[in-house]
């Protein structure tokens, strides 16, 4: 499906009607950390198939609505449940909601996920700065046509992730004590774990860490002029530096450092 400006307009003008309104911050909560948006206060939730022309999402542990209100005395919108590419959605589907957010008036997005680790230094419960990318999708959710409106034809990824918000994490992280390590995340498509090989060649390339999101909607977010952060969850080695892979453990593992994946994250939201 072709995400068109009338079509971002009437998704954008619904959730306005419900109440989004002056938003700052947009914040894509991977898997297992979802329940942050439960700490919103004086929040409004929307279901995925309420909101016109948005996708719905499939997967077991993303609950499913965009939830606005305020965290840490800054207005978010936050989405419970991502949208990706492996579950049959166009890129351009998958990265919708990053456009609405723009639309809605963020400034800054925050995107989290679990991944496998890559780098050798990490172990599951690792929490990883998001550096920079590697887009291995060989898809990009900015092919079509273009809306200038929205942003350039061709544009610019040399700083994708913020630095400033980069430095600014690193302290935060510091100041409570938190171990912060600090990778490159490469972005497959998904749904089948990498193999072996494809992880000795993703380290190969310069790889930290390994995922199935995050990618188009940096890609997104970038093109709209958007400030964006990015924070990995080591939630397994990848394959070939254990035994098997499967979401069970993405899912135990991401239980596992919620808290303080959640503080970290709030500890940001005050600081940005």
């Amino acid at each position: 499906m072709t995400i068109t400006i009338e079509k971002l307009t009437q998704s954008t003008d619904f959730l306005k009607e419900k109440g989004f309104e002056n938003p700052e911050i947009g914040l894509i909560l991977g898997s297992g950390l979802g329940d942050l948006a439960d700490e919103i206060k004086d929040a409004i939730a929307v279901p995925y198939e309420e909101i016109p022309n948005f996708p719905v999402s499939t997967v077991s542990g993303h609950k499913g609505q965009l939830v606005y209100g305020t965290l840490e005395g800054k207005k978010v919108i936050a989405m419970q449940g991502r949208f990706h590419y492996y579950e049959g959605y166009h890129m351009q589907e998958v990265t919708m909601p990053v456009r609405v957010m723009k639309m809605l008036g963020v400034h800054t997005l925050g995107l989290t996920n679990a991944a496998g680790g890559v780098n050798m230094g990490f172990t599951p419960g690792d929490l990883m700065l998001i550096t920079d990318h590697i887009n291995f999708t060989g898809q990009n959710p900015l092919i079509g046509i273009n809306y200038d409106e929205i942003g350039p034809r061709f544009p610019d990824m040399s700083e994708t992730y913020s630095k400033e918000y980069q430095e600014l994490i690193k302290k935060t992280a510091n100041e409570m004590d938190v171990t912060l390590k600090e990778g490159i995340y490469m972005g497959y498509t998904g749904p089948t774990y990498e193999t072996p090989a494809e992880i000795e060649m993703s380290r190969t390339l310069g790889a930290d860490a390994v995922g199935m999101s995050t990618v188009p909607e940096a890609i997104i977010g970038r093109h709209a002029g958007l400030n964006i952060f990015g924070i990995s969850c080591i939630t397994n080695l990848a394959a070939g530096m254990q035994s098997n892979l499967n979401h069970e453990e993405v899912v135990e593992v991401t239980t596992q450092v919620n808290k303080t994946f959640k503080l970290l994250i709030k500890k940001i939201l005050k600081a940005i």
